[in-house]
């Protein structure tokens, strides 16, 4: 039956209208009728469409084959004749030789060993009667032969190259040298061929260390010895087609060849050309250069030549050439996502790496390491800054002229920055430095530079610009081959307007990084006198407030478009990459129709290039710009110079519905994560196994785990682009959280935690239903016994530790602990609904409070806490002392245990955040500011991470602080000093007042290198990393991996290191009376009966409390809830809620409280003054809990 929705059970009719068989089964010879036809007809085509075919191929192999037995035969018969000439004549005049040399040249074959052996006997005798004779050789109708003669021996030597016929090669090369010197001009098509052939003769040398080398040596130089119009070819050609080769490197031409050829190379042409090269469409015609290895060989040997020629002593005096500058930062710049120079210190902990190294590869030639690093000196970038300061403050200069300058600085500047990411504060130092010899400071000539340029002033007028801006310019061309116009150069103004802003915003931020905020107050926009001190060379780079300002506008308008418009940016550059050309490796204003082979493309981790700017990746720029975004940030923080709204953008979101939006993005992102968390969990059984395990198949299991983590990367950038489809809000929340309100914020984070209570608890938020469940569950009743814990008075933290340290992540739960005296009796207590706070507050105030052991914690005189530097090391030598040995399974879990009780403390801290529980604890803000920065997941994590800076150094350190400024404000030199790259760290032990001092170097080598008035910017720099982040890396992470297990590191990035205190303490405020007496519960006789009407000592409380001050009101407040602070949304979030009860009649009893469930014993007082007088003696004596 064939039911339909109609009810009818017919088999409804089926007509065709084909003629087709609708059999599926039947053959072809079964058709019949008109369809047979058909297909009788097109077999019968088809057949005779083969034949003809068949026929034609036929004829074409017999015309062929006829073609080349007649020509063999004609070559035979002209190799007899000229065999006979050369046998029986022995006529040496010009013309018999150009006569035997036509004919040579008709039947020449270089598969013909033979020809090759006529062609080395003619040469040999035409160059020794050549020097006898006196006529020009170069007149009359040689040329024109010499040319064609050029192209013979040109392709006997590409055989021989292949084949080995040694014992001709040097002939031949002499022959081509004469021909350079006597024949025409080569044009650069017969360049390209000539170099590409020396090329291979070449390689042929190395690869039998072939004796002498002369010949090979003269045929390299040759064409770039003569100079006429058009050698600039034959060193186009030499760079492109010679240089570019990976052959080259090897040790037996770098020693006997390289030298002698650098001796007659001219550098300057060399950069002429190859600068011409890069600048125009004639790039893609080297299909050599797609591979990066061999673009790196061609940079290694170009610098060489110019470090030769001024014997490799100062390059001051060509790294200033624009020509140089051109090659070196076009060339750096297309493989600086590819290779890694550097190498880390062995306990380094990379905080400001871009990229992560193990998407480059390491460069291990020793010739190429030497080259490459030289660029990394103060010359290159000092020079070159003072020679564009110079004609910048020229007066016969235009300000097109300056503006040139600035991009021809930047270019080069950036491309060292990408590719020297560890030297990076080095390379910023320079210019830094650079500048102290120039008229204008480098900042502000960036500065200038940067904010006259369009991409500047159209982003600072209107965000929404900035989503244009970033996109390729070069997406929107054609992809076919076009010539040079004048519609390519707004492309390339809008690159060079970025290369200029990102030097800036590079520099900028390493300025920042070494100025006091005395200094950051201190600028004008007049420049004085400059002193010799180095902070008058900071203070000069100060820009104004003013400035400031202008520029936070244009960084915040740009960030707040890269995070909230991210999915379409990213979308719009990935569907416009491809083709990719040669031109988008090194950037060439002109698309191109060469698309290189798979096998040499390499894609970028970092997604594709923002702004045209090859390898300029979304995530380097939104790093950059948050980076900074957030110092100046801080700053005003600090110390307030900006407008109370200036850093609000609510105008660009929907606030009425932002809260619900960003709670459906969060849930969106969980989904997202969970998947992560997988890939995650595959990584790290990889890194158990390692990359060369010694496996059966290995290079096949290698093939396919490398396609695995290809594949797990692509899922990964895939969720991200998601993400950032799906969560733009949260993207600003978490990267740009200071242009949201803080109160929502605050709300928003509430939300989080109710959603991740709700998802935790299966809906059941109250802990009381929670625990209602879990009974009436009968599989997860004993799950209820790991949430209690027995707690010993004096022992909070130990015990806490011991007994809920195996909860990890579910001591997000409702737990119930007991107290136990000092006798070992159970105290009574309320317990609040199982969150016992007064359990939280005890375990904070031990665990961060000073004993006679090991403090986890340190203060300064502020009292602000921060996880002691030294207690690992300290740790350490405890161990060595009590007789472990070092690095052995118990010494390594010893100090292991420490960092668990680093990790369960980060625990209790986030257990109060996400209950809502305030504790009286303040933490240095360097430390908080830490937790902010700890959410970045794919946006250039490290770059808006935690960068240390001097001014934080004066929470950890006063004294060092002070030293440090006194150093860079030194007037004199600091040589005086003797200091040098390292850095002494004292540890002391527990009841002893012996210390130890034990010292480690700051850099690589950093005991050799002194401290100098130059790079003491550089010393400060990195002793303050090394005291805020490097010397406590272990005690922090620990502390943060226990605390994001409790709330997600993106929710704490919602705020900054004061905005983190209040959520942690409450809001320093004054006390709102009112507010505390509307969100008030009362209980016993002091219940609110029917008539509304208050109790009468409660009337007379409230009217007390309204008569204190504001610090009497504190400290009733911490009396009740054992933190002076209110809440952040007011009394109304406070949870338990404020609670009073009556404790009965004696007007001579204190008041008591249960400071775990907010609740004030109040006994039923008749007299106002009596009230105060007790209230005030129980608020200050310290008093508390069994207080009657």
């Amino acid at each position: 039956m064939f039911q339909t929705f109609t009810g009818s059970s017919r088999r409804p009719r089926q007509v065709n209208l084909s003629g087709r068989n609708p059999n599926p089964f039947a053959t072809l010879g079964n058709a019949s009728g008109s369809q047979a036809a058909l297909a009788s007809a097109q077999q019968e085509r088809e057949r005779r469409q083969r034949e003809r075919e068949r026929q034609n191929a036929a004829k074409l192999i017999q015309r062929s084959w006829r073609g080349a037995t007649c020509r063999n035969a004609v070559n035979q018969s002209l190799r007899a004749e000229w065999d006979a000439a050369e046998l029986h004549n022995s006529d040496s005049s010009a013309e018999n030789e150009l006569q035997q040399l036509r004919r040579l040249l008709r039947f020449f074959s270089p598969r013909n060993k033979a020809d090759i052996q006529r062609l080395q006997g003619w040469a040999s005798r035409h160059l020794k009667h050549v020097q006898d004779r006196t006529t020009n050789p170069a007149a009359g109708p040689w040329p024109m032969t010499y040319l064609r003669l050029e192209k013979t021996s040109l392709a006997a030597l590409e055989r021989i190259s292949r084949e080995g016929i040694d014992d001709t090669v040097d002939i031949l090369l002499q022959l081509l040298v004469f021909l350079t010197n006597h024949g025409p001009d080569r044009n650069l098509q017969q360049a390209l061929r000539y170099f590409s052939v020396v090329r291979e003769v070449t390689e042929y040398f190395i690869k039998t260390n072939h004796e002498p080398i002369s010949s090979i040596l003269n045929a390299t130089t040759a064409p770039l010895r003569k100079i006429t119009a058009r050698t600039l070819y034959s060193y186009e050609a030499f760079a492109c087609r010679y240089l570019a080769s990976q052959s080259l490197l090897s040790p037996w031409y770098l020693q006997k060849l390289l030298p002698t050829i650098a001796d007659k190379v001219n550098y300057k042409l060399l950069a002429s050309a190859l600068a011409a090269v890069v600048r125009s469409p004639r790039l893609e015609e080297y299909p050599e250069l797609t591979d990066s290895r061999t673009r790196l060989s061609l940079l290694s040997f170009f610098i060489y030549f110019h470090r030769h020629t001024h014997n490799f002593g100062s390059s001051e005096p060509y790294s200033s050439s624009q020509d140089f500058v051109t090659v070196a930062s076009v060339l750096l710049g297309s493989i600086a996502d590819d290779f890694d120079l550097d190498e880390p210190l062995p306990d380094e902990v990379d905080f400001s790496t871009r990229r992560s190294s193990s998407q480059r590869e390491h460069v291990s030639d020793s010739f190429i390491k030497e080259q490459i690093r030289s660029l990394v000196q103060r010359e290159n970038v000092g020079a070159l800054l003072r020679m564009t300061g110079q004609s910048s403050s020229s007066p016969n200069n235009s300000s097109a002229t300056r503006d040139d300058g600035a991009r021809q600085l930047a270019i080069y500047a950036l491309s060292l920055l990408r590719f020297f990411p560890r030297h990076a504060d080095e390379i910023r130092m320079w210019l830094f430095r650079g500048s102290s010899q120039s008229s204008t400071p480098a900042i502000k000539y960036f500065w200038s530079a940067s904010r006259d340029t369009e991409v500047f002033r159209a982003i600072y007028h209107d965000s929404r610009a900035a989503m244009k801006l970033l996109k390729d310019p070069s997406s929107v061309q054609k992809q076919d081959y076009q010539p040079p116009t004048s519609s390519s150069r707004p492309s390339e103004s809008l690159r060079d307007d970025w290369r200029v802003i990102l030097v800036f915003l590079e520099l900028y931020t390493f300025v920042l990084k070494v100025m006091d905020d005395d200094e950051f107050f201190s600028a004008s926009n007049v420049i004085t006198n400059r002193g010799a001190d180095e902070s008058s060379s900071v203070r000069d780079n100060a820009l104004p407030l003013d400035d400031v300002k202008e520029l936070s506008v244009f960084l915040k308008n740009l960030g707040f478009t890269m995070y909230f418009n991210a999915a379409q940016i990213v979308e719009d550059n990935d569907a416009r990459e491809a083709p990719a050309t040669l031109s988008s490796y090194f950037n060439t204003s002109n698309a191109g129709m060469f698309e290189p082979a798979p096998e040499t493309k390499r894609s970028s981790p970092s997604g594709p290039s923002i702004g045209g700017i090859s390898g300029m990746s979304i995530d380097y720029m939104k790093g950059l710009v948050t980076g900074l975004l957030r110092m100046i940030y801080e700053r005003d923080s600090r110390r307030k110079f900006l407008p109370p709204d200036h850093w609000l953008l609510t105008s660009r979101l929907d606030m009425d519905g932002f809260i619900p939006a960003v709670v459906t993005e969060e849930e969106s992102r969980n989904k997202v994560r969970t998947e992560d968390d997988e890939d995650v969990e595959e990584d790290e059984e990889e890194d158990v196994l390692g990359p060369d395990s010694d496996l059966i198949g290995s290079t096949r299991v290698r093939q396919i785990r490398a396609q695995e983590r290809l594949r797990r990367q692509q899922r990964k950038a895939s969720r991200r682009r998601y993400l950032q489809a799906v969560a733009p809000r949260l993207e600003i929340l978490q990267n740009m959280p200071f242009v949201i309100p803080f109160t929502t914020r605050v709300q928003i984070f509430r939300e989080f935690v109710r959603l991740d209570q709700y998802k935790r608890r299966d809906g059941l938020v109250d802990p009381e239903l929670w625990r209602l469940s879990m009974n009436q569950d009968m599989q997860r009743r004993n799950q209820l016994a790991d949430h209690h814990a027995s707690i010993r008075r004096g022992h909070e933290f130990e015990d806490a530790y011991t007994e809920l340290y195996e909860l990890k992540e579910k001591l997000k739960e409702p737990i119930q602990v007991s107290f136990v005296d000092k006798f070992g009796q159970i105290e009574a207590g309320i317990d609040g609904g199982g969150v016992t706070k007064e359990f939280l507050t005890s375990v904070t105030s031990q665990a961060f409070s000073p004993c006679e052991g090991l403090n986890m914690f340190s203060e300064n005189e502020h009292h602000l806490l921060f996880p002691n530097p030294s207690a690992v090391e300290e740790k350490k030598e405890l161990l060595r002392q009590s007789g472990f040995r070092e690095n052995s399974p118990e010494f390594r879990e010893e100090v292991n245990e420490l960092l668990r009780r680093y990790e369960f403390l980060g625990r209790v801290i986030g257990k109060c955040l996400y209950e809502g529980i305030l504790v009286d604890i303040h933490f240095a803000g360097f430390f908080l500011l830490k937790w902010a920065l700890t959410g970045g997941e794919g946006s250039a994590p490290n770059e808006s991470g935690y960068r240390a800076n001097i001014n934080d150094l004066r929470d950890l350190d006063e004294a060092l602080y002070q030293g440090l400024l006194q150093l860079k404000r030194y007037p004199g030199k600091v040589d005086d000093f003797s200091l040098d790259f390292t850095i002494a760290d004292t540890i002391s032990l527990p009841g002893s007042e012996v210390t130890k001092t034990i010292t480690k170097d700051l850099i690589s080598g950093g005991s050799s290198m002194a401290v100098t008035n130059e790079n003491r910017l550089i010393y400060i720099s990195y002793v303050a990393q090394h005291r805020l982040s490097r010397q406590p890396w272990q005690q922090t992470m620990a502390f943060l991996r226990g605390l994001s297990s409790m709330i997600q590191p993106s929710w704490l990035s919602m705020f900054n290191q004061s905005e983190l205190q209040t959520l942690i303490g409450g809001t320093a405020a004054s006390i709102s009376v009112a507010d505390l007496k509307a969100n008030t519960q009362y209980g016993g006789v002091y219940q609110i009966g029917d008539d509304g009407l208050l109790h009468p000592t409660i009337e007379l409380f409230w009217r007390v409390m309204e008569g204190f001050e504001d610090n009497e009101r504190r400290a009733v407040l911490k009396f009740v809830t054992s933190t002076p602070n209110a809440p952040l949304l007011g009394f109304g979030s406070l949870n338990p809620k404020f609670s009073i009860r009556d404790s009965g009649d004696d007007q001579s009893r204190l008041p008591s409280t249960s400071t775990c469930v907010n609740l004030l014993k109040l006994p039923r007082y008749s007299n106002e003054k009596v009230l105060k007088e007790r209230l005030l003696y129980a608020a200050f004596s310290g008093a508390g809990f069994d207080l009657s």
